[in-house]
């Protein structure tokens, strides 16, 4: 192998297949400006902007912390805010494991936190 990448690949050597452009799905259109959504942390209902993540719509409403660690009990909310450090999981509609920085929040969404905390603490 000489270390050229093969055409199929990205000119970078790495990832997938390249993908025509006609082969990628369009993004879904973007919500009406001003439109709202509804979750549901536990009994409390919270409204958010419609395209918001579920950690944008939590923060939004004073939610900072939202689990705490295994060991210790310290909270955790939102920490790089780009899905790879997983602090921020919570359980959406009976889901477990969902990154609450990626997950974009959807009319009706059921959250459970047992650790939701209106001001949650800093990150240590």
């Amino acid at each position: 192998m000489n270390g050229s990448p093969t055409p199929d690949r990205c000119p970078c050597g790495a990832g997938a297949p390249d993908m025509p452009s006609s082969d990628v799905p369009p993004l879904p259109p973007p919500p009406p400006p001003g439109t709202r959504v509804t979750v549901h942390l536990g009994t409390t209902a919270l409204s958010g902007s419609a395209g918001q993540t579920i950690a944008g719509v939590l923060l939004a409403n004073g939610v900072t912390a939202w689990r705490t660690t295994a060991r210790g009990g310290r909270p955790r909310g939102v920490f790089c805010g780009i899905g790879v450090c997983f602090d921020c999981l919570v359980t959406v509609n009976g889901v477990p494991d969902v990154r609450a920085c990626q997950r974009i929040a959807r009319d009706g969404d059921v959250i459970d936190a047992p650790g939701a905390t209106p001001s949650g603490g800093d990150h240590d």
